[in-house]
């Protein structure tokens, strides 16, 4: 009793707030990510019976040579799609970040779009390009689009985005007087690229490889649409847990699909410390020079992707708008009526999966955000605090299939086992969730919420300490500092949170495939079901009503902020 009392000597009436509103983020985290993660775990080492069986899984895993030859046709997507995408991301944030290149934010908008589709949409445009009806194929010019080539294009173009993001971010850090001793020198443009363009950008470069590779591996929605025949990961465990209802084979491959994603985490952790360290308070902002030759190419580069990018969603779009492609061209909105789609459930299905967007918007902004602020401007509960940073930032470690299989296994459990306590069970508080609504938002949550909670702790750490401590020091509740200040101040960060959450709980797929019910109905598993049972143009359309959806969102918010930034800076004046 007397230490805790010495514990607790020197806590104020807030300081306890804080704690429970940290430990109540913790405790979030613990049953949403860890619980599941642990009883995705102890499946893979249980047989059908709930039996223990050690490795006997994962050994009967790796015997069937179908199986592996899954792993191998993951890695090799995977790998070549990093190749592909994270090559034309370097060249295309090189050319905006390093040449006079005309309508750069043009430009960068249209390289995004991939972000605000779903995966599927990329691969039944290619089918409408390069399927056996497709526009190209009827030109003489054809590839073996159902397999490894397909996935790889449509990799390719999903991770593009991301990868460009990375570099960007990697290319607006460099030390113009690297490039002024080096023109100095005579050195020519090859070399300055070699020796200090690449070297000063590697971090990134890495980072922008790590997380192109974990997103190919794991993703359902590309191999689902143009994989054919060509089974790989993501499509296998589908095939276990949902085709043949095995849990167990299922958990083993998700801790398959686990291990490059864990991987690509640490990597990206211990990179991002080096990018950040590696820039000197010394260094000068790089100017452009202005080179005609390299600056048309890197203008001609621009336009050669963005009107690929383009390219593949006229075509989506041309799809959805007319009766019967190939035979009947002429123009119908009939594919939009939703009320028809999916066995006439495809309005509900869309109507959930915008509702469900919202609400994991909200909530998953509101959890991190608290979460960041409790732990950037509460100085006491150094353990807790350090403990929830870290689960924070793991579901960046964990791939939306792994999130999607151990929320089922879990969830879907009535009760548990305790370990090593024979006949003794406890009852599963949470499994009311499953079959609901609130199962697919808490998995968009725990899916998305590091780069959100990230977003956050960056703006927090931005402010001026001056605020907390005049409050503290006038005997300003915290909550009050926090409405007042805190949150105006940080409200662009804010908002950019909500649409982060909104925007991919909208189109993913990888997570969401094994939640839906048949009372609830989503968006992205129908497009899947619709484009496997023929119905192409429908499943079309509603890829594009959920990317003009993300992008009125977007734009809607770009125009909003540009307009408070305005209005900010006639205030200041």
């Amino acid at each position: 009793m007397n230490k805790i009392k010495e514990r607790l000597t020197g806590y104020t009436g807030e300081d306890f707030v804080k704690g429970i509103m940290i430990y109540a983020v913790a405790a979030f985290l613990i049953c949403f990510m860890v619980l599941p993660l642990g009883t995705l775990f102890s499946k893979a080492f249980q047989d059908r019976e709930g039996n223990f069986a050690g490795f006997s899984q994962f050994a009967e895993y790796f015997q069937s040579e179908t199986m592996v030859y899954s792993v191998g046709n993951t890695f090799f997507v995977a790998i070549m799609s990093t190749l592909v995408s994270v090559t034309l991301a370097f060249f295309f944030a090189y050319s905006l970040s390093r040449k006079n290149v005309p309508f750069k934010s043009f430009f960068r908008y249209i390289g995004m779009i991939p972000i605000f589709a779903p995966t599927m949409l990329l691969g039944i445009a290619l089918i409408y390009l390069f399927g056996n009806k497709g526009i190209f194929t009827g030109m003489g010019f054809s590839i073996p689009l159902y397999g490894k080539t397909g996935i790889i294009i449509a990799e390719s173009i999903y991770c593009f985005p991301v990868a460009t993001t990375l570099l960007m971010v990697a290319f607006s850090s460099a030390d113009n007087r690297l490039y002024e001793a080096a023109e100095t020198m005579g050195t020519s443009a090859v070399r300055k690229m070699f020796t200090i363009t690449i070297p000063n950008i590697k971090y990134g470069l890495i980072s922008a490889v790590f997380v192109s590779f974990t997103y190919s591996f794991t993703d359902f929605g590309a191999p689902s649409v143009v994989g054919g025949n060509y089974n790989v990961l993501a499509t296998d465990v589908y095939k276990q847990v949902v085709g043949q209802q095995n849990f167990n084979m299922g958990a083993v491959v998700g801790i398959v699909l686990l291990f490059p994603a864990v991987l690509s985490f640490a990597v990206d952790r211990i990179t991002s410390r080096k990018q950040n360290s590696s820039i000197s308070s010394k260094a000068v902002p790089y100017v452009i020079r202005p080179h005609r030759a390299s600056d048309i190419a890197a203008t001609i580069f621009c336009i050669v992707i963005t009107s690929a990018m383009l390219l593949f969603f006229f075509v989506a779009f041309f799809a959805s708008v007319i009766r019967l492609w190939p035979y009947d061209l002429t123009f119908t909105l009939s594919n939009y009526d939703l009320t028809k789609a999916a066995s006439g459930e495809g309005f509900q299905a869309f109507k959930n999966s915008v509702l469900i967007s919202v609400i994991s918007a909200f909530l998953g902004t509101v959890v991190s955000f608290v979460g960041a602020y409790m732990i950037e401007t509460n100085r006491k509960f150094q353990k807790i605090r350090k403990a929830t940073y870290f689960l924070s930032v793991a579901p960046l470690a964990i791939p939306g299939t792994v999130v999607g299989l151990s929320f089922i296994m879990f969830f879907n459990a009535g009760e548990f086992s305790i370990p090593f306590l024979d006949g003794y069970v406890i009852t599963n508080p949470f499994h009311g969730i499953y079959g609901t609504i609130w199962i697919i938002v808490l998995a968009n949550m725990i899916h998305f919420y590091s780069v959100p909670f990230t977003t956050a702790t960056t703006a927090l750490k931005r402010l001026d300490r001056e605020f907390e401590t005049v409050s503290e020091s006038l005997a300003v509740p915290f909550y009050k500092t926090l409405r007042k200040i805190t949150i105006p101040l940080c409200l662009p960060a804010i908002w950019e949170m909500f649409i982060y959450f909104f925007v991919n709980s909208l189109v993913t797929v990888s997570a969401v495939v094994f939640l839906y019910s048949p009372t609830v109905k989503i968006a992205a598993v129908a497009i899947v079901n619709m484009e496997g049972a023929g119905q192409t143009a429908p499943a079309v359309a509603m890829c594009m009503l959920l990317l003009f959806i993300n992008l009125l969102v977007r734009l809607g918010y770009e125009a909003v902020n540009r307009l408070l930034l305005k209005k900010r800076k006639r205030c200041l004046s």
